[in-house]
């Protein structure tokens, strides 16, 4: 089993464990969690910096929230689900989500 289908099955889980599941998976994992925070790159930052320039002079164009959400759960809506989500086009409906956002 791959990681992502890993990552969608503990996803799924989850949202539906009781209140004692998730203390004890958060006890385990929970060094770990506080160890990952996030950390930007120099080379990230100028990115962001550049979409944001973009966006205010006019070069790039932006959608709102509202229409990229929109826009994600058209996407949504044409991907059979499983297990009561729609995984299979789901990474393409983040990518459009990355996209639209400055």
């Amino acid at each position: 089993m791959n990681t992502t289908v890993i990552r969608q099955k503990l996803h799924s889980y989850l949202e539906v464990a009781n209140d004692k599941k998730i203390k004890a998976i958060y006890t385990m994992v929970e060094e770990a969690i506080d160890d990952a925070g996030v950390e930007y790159t120099d080379e990230f930052k100028s990115e962001l910096d550049r979409r944001y320039a973009a966006y205010k002079d006019g070069s790039e164009k932006a959608v709102t929230a509202t229409e990229s959400k929109k826009r994600i759960q058209k996407i949504l809506k044409t991907a059979p689900e499983i297990m009561g989500y729609s995984y299979i086009l789901l990474a393409t409906a983040q990518e459009e989500y990355e996209s639209s956002i400055i």
